[in-house]
């Protein structure tokens, strides 16, 4: 085997670290992973940087093993590598590379403050959990850290440099720290100097511009692996340096290039931690709080609803069932788990049968909340049954998702298509139909759909490589990557539809009990 002729995409997801190494076929042949688990620290959620560096290092010598096993080869070369990785957050470095602060991810909603003046200053929506709302609350804050800043940027962008010595970012990610023309695909310099002009006062000793990461759009060059970056992924010293590496981007735009979803017109749905609707459009939109605009890996607008919450209580209850299969001896792997009690929500009332579940683990935006309290609840009378049970918690997390998409349709954009991806859909035709219930469109699965972002992020290292003649990201993807794809397009009946919309209403109408149990569960 060749290994010059593949590619590997590397992602740190929320719950996993994920590597796919793709032949020149663009085809899967090796895996590898690591769990792992963001931690609430101080009031924040983060993971350490001691696990960032210890799990990467675990999924590629995972990696490594199954190579081993498949090829009787050592991996010591690819043709290129990108890596990808949770968006926003905040990731100071100082002038030696040391990081200021604990790592504050995506999941934060601690800078409502600093992400509504800058909404107002900007006239555009700034989420919490974006870069710029993190630093702009650090100065609200009075944090001792800010004038020693010398590099600000995310978790994709950090392993990136320590890869390669590079400051760099895709475009996509950087949309998700600074607001990004869409025009120059570089970061909007009138935004840029108007937070300048907020922040004149301070007299840092660094300017926005001077500690931003580079943005570069697909297909750019990004640097290469040093010896440093080979020896800090592999202590084992069997990977060569001198690699090409792509630019890093955020688990969004990853998704976008794994579904096939670049194009304007296309819709993609990113379901896992969180859960993520974006939609590829002409042009911005007039400015909603509840919706992000973004970039493709190419620079196209991209009008995003993001939910911190999708999985994680669903999780929760399967590991509660798990526990109770090992304790009267009957245990069941977590695949065939999530296989049993997935289908088994299709059994359940359309309606869920009176059962309420909110599944929030942290704030919602969308919802107006900067904290959450899981919560299941239910009626005397209601039809309390694992199917319904199930179904419960499958439809509300995307419940959230519906509201935000609504504000989407009642600008009367545009989505052809609406293509899904992540642990969500792993079973088949489980998630996918309740999608389309929600939606009210058909949803297309590929049969690629739970490789999500590290195979996105492997399309991209092969865009770089292999786009010899030149072609868009989008007709690269739809001419050499999946003309052939096999997917599997389910559309919702009538009755799942208005089922759908029956349990959105009672969500929304009970909503203060979530708000009530945020105030009163401390």
């Amino acid at each position: 085997m060749d290994f010059k002729e593949t590619v590997l995409g590397i992602e740190l997801g929320s719950t996993r670290i994920k590597a796919v190494l793709l032949d020149r076929k663009h085809t899967p042949i090796a895996f590898g992973g690591y769990e792992w688990e963001n931690k609430l620290i101080d009031g924040y959620w983060t993971y350490s940087m001691d696990e960032v560096h210890d799990g990467l290092r675990a999924c590629f010598a995972d990696l490594k093993r199954d190579v081993k096993e498949k090829f009787a080869q050592p991996l010591t070369t690819v043709g290129a590598i990108g890596i990808s990785g949770m968006m926003h957050g905040y990731l100071p470095l100082d002038e030696n590379g040391n990081i200021l602060t604990a790592f504050r991810t995506w999941r934060n909603s601690t800078t409502a403050k600093a992400a509504a003046e800058l909404t107002e200053k900007f006239d555009f929506n700034i989420p919490q959990r974006w870069s710029i709302a993190h630093l702009y609350q650090a100065i609200l804050n009075g944090e001792e850290h800010l004038p020693r800043i010398k590099y600000l940027t995310t978790l994709c962008g950090y392993v990136h440099w320590k890869l390669t010595g590079e400051r760099v970012l895709g475009v996509g990610e950087a949309a998700g720290m600074f607001p990004i023309d869409s025009k120059t695909n570089d970061y909007d310099s009138t935004m840029l100097d108007c937070f300048e002009k907020m922040i004149a006062d301070k007299a840092y000793p660094w300017k926005i511009r001077e500690i931003l990461p580079k943005s570069l759009v697909a297909g750019d060059a990004a640097g290469t692996l040093t010896e440093a970056g080979a020896l800090f992924l592999d202590p084992t010293g069997e990977l060569c340096p001198g690699i090409p590496m792509v630019p890093p981007e955020g688990d969004m735009g990853t998704g976008m290039v794994a579904t096939n979803s670049v194009k304007s017109g296309t819709g993609n749905i990113s379901a896992g931690t969180s859960v993520n609707a974006m939609v590829v459009t002409e042009q911005k939109l007039k400015m909603h709080t509840e919706i992000d605009m973004v970039a493709t890996p190419a620079g196209t607008p991209v009008a995003m609803v993001h939910c911190s919450n999708c999985t994680s209580d669903i999780n929760a209850w399967v590991n509660l069932f798990g526990e109770f299969a090992d304790v009267i001896g009957a245990s069941v792997s977590k695949g065939e788990l999530y296989t049993i009690l997935f289908k088994k929500a299709l059994e359940g009332s359309l309606d869920c049968g009176g059962l309420l579940s909110y599944n929030y683990y942290s704030g919602e935006g969308i919802t107006r909340l900067n904290e959450g309290r899981p919560i299941f609840a239910r009626m005397p009378d209601s039809d309390f049954s694992l199917a319904n049970f199930m179904r419960t918690h499958l439809v509300s997390a995307l419940a959230t998702l519906k509201i935000g998409m609504d504000i989407l349709t009642a600008e009367d954009v545009c989505i052809e298509t609406i293509n899904a991806h992540g642990g969500y859909f792993k079973t088949p035709g489980v998630g996918q139909r309740i999608l389309s219930a929600a939606f009210n469109c058909p949803v297309s699965v590929m049969e690629t759909a739970g490789e999500g972002g590290p195979y996105g992020m492997a399309l991209l290292a092969s865009y770089y490589l292999w786009n010899t003649d030149g072609k868009s990201l989008d007709e690269y993807l739809e001419t050499e990557v999946f003309a052939s794809a096999k997917s599997v397009t389910l559309m919702a009946q009538p009755e799942e539809i208005e089922g759908f919309a029956r349990y959105l209403e009672l969500y929304k109408k009970a909503l203060p009990v979530e708000i009530s149990a945020v105030e009163t569960m401390k």
